[in-house]
């Protein structure tokens, strides 16, 4: 499992014009399932995301967490986040979940990630998105679990 996380003061998503997730202040998560990837993945990507400190506290460092400053997640699917770029000048895809194993680990994601009381907004596993935002810093990590 993947997941690239990026400090946004808002971001949101559309698929085929009509905005389906938004959020203002906290992190916007594109998320890799991998062919793997099961229940433990999950939870320690997402006690690693809630825990990550990249917000600033009052003397300006990166001290809190998204539910320190009661921020939102903002969850979207990429695929190509599992690509293997090592060879060549086409990205492969053998490492990546099936469709049906991708969106069954994604949903159960979103699920236990909404559970722990941080307020959660998702793409559309799958479809054709158009994501906007503004990266607050700009602030990028990537995780791979």
């Amino acid at each position: 499992m993947r997941g690239i996380i990026q400090r946004v003061s808002q971001a949101s998503v559309k698929v085929d014009g009509s905005t389906v997730g938004q959020i203002k202040h906290g992190l916007l998560l594109f998320l890799g399932v991998e062919r793997e990837d099961g229940s433990a993945q999950i939870d320690k990507l997402i006690k690693k995301v809630i825990h990550y400190r990249v917000f600033a506290d009052e003397a300006g460092k990166m001290n809190l967490n998204v539910q320190q400053i009661n921020g939102s997640i903002l969850v979207v699917s990429q695929f190509t986040l599992v690509a293997d770029t090592s060879k060549g000048n086409r990205p492969g895809f053998s490492k990546g979940a099936s469709p049906e194993h991708g969106e069954k680990i994604y949903s159960e994601f979103v699920a236990k990630l909404a559970a722990t009381g941080v307020h959660t907004q998702t793409g559309s596993f799958g479809a054709d998105m158009q994501v906007c935002l503004i990266n607050d810093g700009p602030v990028t990590f990537s995780f791979q679990v």
